[in-house]
Order: C-alpha cells, then structure tokens, then sequence
C-alpha cells in the first residue's frame, strides 16, 4: 500500500489517499453499479454534510433530526470514494474519505464515512437508480 499524505496536505493529496483505497479493498461490483453507487454517495454525503440538496433524498432525511449543515458547500470536499459489496450482491457501502471546515472554523480531512445501499431493481438504467440508501448506517 503507498503511504498516506499527512493531514493538511490539501488536493496534493486526494490521489495517494485514493489509490490507497483501491488497493486495500479490491473492486467486486461491476462497472454500471460501482458508478452509480458512487454518484449516489457522493451526492448523498454532500447532502447531509453542507445541506445542499436534501430534498434529492426525502426518505433517508425524513427518518433523521434535520440538523443545520455543519459544514459549507465551499468548504468541503471528497477527496476519494470506493464502492464495494457488503456481504451480498443486493447490498453495498460507498466508504467516503473527506475534508470540511466546519461552522467554528475548524478544517480536518481524512474523515470517513461509510454509506450502505440496498439494490432496489435489477435493472441497470442510468434513469433509475438501482441502489437506495440505507439511513441511520
């Protein structure tokens, strides 16, 4: 495994912190879900972290407190993101690693953040969504 950026390495280091991830935990979905599970915890994520775009998500918020976003949309990143099986073929998490300054000021990256889907369909359309997002994980 190549070494990690040290914290506060900015942008510099997303590449090392991705490559990292994708040798520790080898692909095992295909190409067409580990893109949607992807884009879906990304936005998902960036959702619940800055606020922006919740209403995407009605089901997974509406089962949580709606808290005020911690961090700004500007001031938050991903900075890599896998999609992997989670135990069965109907079932996926998306492990985010992340950078955000928070309300108070405070900038930390390297937080993680894992998101677990179901597959709702077997179908694999880009028009609807083969994997929905399972809240409190």
């Amino acid at each position: 495994m190549s070494a990690l950026p040290p914290h506060g390495e900015g942008t510099a280091g997303d590449r090392a912190i991705q490559q990292a991830l994708d040798t520790a935990w080898p692909a095992d979905l295909n190409a067409v879900d580990e893109r949607q599970l992807l884009t879906a915890g990304r936005a998902l994520l960036r959702a619940d972290a800055t606020g922006a775009a919740r209403d995407q998500w009605p089901a997974y918020f509406a089962r949580q407190e709606t808290l005020a976003p911690a961090f700004a949309a500007a001031r938050f990143r991903i900075q890599a993101a896998i999609a992997r099986q989670d135990g069965a073929v109907d079932r996926a998490v998306v492990h985010l690693v992340w950078a955000g300054t928070d309300r108070g000021g405070t900038h930390t990256d390297g937080r993680i953040t894992d998101l677990h889907f179901t597959r709702t369909t077997p179908t694999y359309t880009e028009e609807e969504p083969a994997w929905i997002p399972q809240p409190g994980t």
